[in-house]
């Protein structure tokens, strides 16, 4: 039905749809796979369909376009931290890969690797395979002992690349398949959450009782377990302190200074406002502010979420305390659940899936399936309990036999 022809080193599929002659592009120097991709094109024609053939497109030209899209649907920061995983596994392949401002290489850097990284190598990005993807992988886990997590991260990113590449670029993979999606997860262990206890609570916010914003805030903090963005980001027009019993907070998407933001999971959400943390904001009045920051920096602005944390941090290791804005926010969640909260409503509170709380926070629930494990009773009567068992680890006490007593017999005879 279909014959093979070579032109130069290029291989190429020719047939005839009725009289008329047809000849496709390959794209390979290989006979195996010409031979394959033949089969494929036979199998086609003869169930009438359209069944096209792998495409050909450089690595340098797709992974370029996907990262120009990344600027335009993800904010700089978190576009620049998807960058970093496509840079370690292809490499500075384009211009938008490689690093602009080169920082001074830290010295664990300069030594010479006993595990090196083998990054992906492939001209064209349809030649890459799930083979190439997992040895990459396996070997940064080898090189930095990074934990699964980041592992599965790696797997995760690539996969999103091949997804925008088939869909939006019109790149046809071999079989039709992601490489990358046929990649083997890395078993992640369960994640530890550390959270503040009751009296660890009242110790923070003692010391910071002479820094009356940093105390506000770190109530805040505490009290609703919102994101660090998303307490740097309230305006005054975001606290309703007379809605509610004590008011609410709202955590909505804004346009300031020509800069967008919105929350991690891109939805509204409303917190209410408890007593413990009403108590706080009415000793806080906010710096006036062009913008009306609810929380500026020392110096009326925005004040920067890595600066922040860096200045949080410093305050807190004069005090010997270690807490952050993660230690912060698990304490909400955990200390709502060890109350009996439903973790359905605390993720509402959260902005997080039901299933991300029921892993953070599902352990603390309080005891309430003790009488799940009773056996219905008989009769509708209670069952007398039963009476405990001999300890096989006790020791046996054995009764010695009584010794028989002796009779004088006198034979007279």
């Amino acid at each position: 039905m279909a014959s093979l022809k070579k032109r130069g080193k290029t291989y190429y599929a020719q047939y005839y749809n009725g009289t008329q002659q047809v000849r496709k592009n390959l794209y390979t120097d290989s006979l195996q796979i010409a031979k394959e991709k033949l089969r494929q094109l036979e199998s086609a024609l003869y169930r009438q369909v359209d069944i096209p053939l792998p495409t050909r497109n450089t690595v340098e030209k797709i992974v370029g376009d996907y990262v120009d899209h990344l600027y335009i649907v993800k904010r700089d920061k978190n576009a620049q931290k998807v960058i970093s995983y496509l840079r370690d596994a292809l490499g500075p392949i384009c211009d938008q890969l490689k690093i602009k401002k080169q920082k001074v290489a830290d010295k664990s850097v300069k030594r010479k690797a006993v595990h090196p990284i083998n990054p992906i190598q492939s001209v064209y990005f349809e030649q890459i395979t799930t083979e190439d993807i997992s040895r990459f992988i396996a070997s940064v886990v080898r090189s930095k002992g990074i934990k699964p997590k980041t592992a599965n991260r790696y797997r995760e990113i690539l996969t999103r690349l091949f997804n925008w590449a088939t869909t939006q670029r019109g790149v046809v993979l071999p079989g039709g398949k992601n490489p990358a999606a046929a990649v083997e997860r890395y078993k992640e262990a369960d994640p530890v959450i550390v959270y503040l206890s009751l009296n660890e609570i009242e110790e923070q916010l003692t010391a910071l009782a002479d820094e009356p914003q940093l105390q506000t805030m770190v109530a805040l903090y505490i009290y609703t377990g919102v994101r660090r963005e998303e307490a740097l980001w309230l305006t005054t027009a975001d606290i309703d302190l007379d809605a509610g019993p004590y008011g609410m907070i709202y955590i909505v998407t804004k346009s300031i200074d020509d800069k967008d933001w919105h929350a991690k999971t891109h939805k509204k959400r409303v917190v209410p406002i408890s007593s413990q943390l009403r108590a706080y904001l009415d000793r806080y009045t906010p710096m006036k502010t062009e913008e009306n920051w609810f929380f500026p920096s020392p110096k009326g602005a925005f004040w920067d979420p890595d600066n922040f944390s860096s200045d949080l941090r410093e305050f807190n290791r004069k005090m010997g305390l270690k807490w952050s804005c993660d230690e912060y926010r698990h304490t909400f969640g955990s200390q709502l659940a060890r109350k009996g909260e439903s973790l359905y409503k605390i993720s509402k509170l959260m902005g997080n899936s039901p299933e991300v709380c029921r892993k953070h926070y599902a352990h603390l629930e309080p005891d309430a399936l003790i009488d799940s494990v009773e056996f219905p009773v008989e009769g509708g009567k209670a069952v007398s309990p039963p009476q405990p068992l001999v300890s096989l680890s006790a020791p046996i006490a054995v009764q010695e036999p009584e010794t028989p007593r002796l009779r004088l017999v006198v034979n007279n005879r």
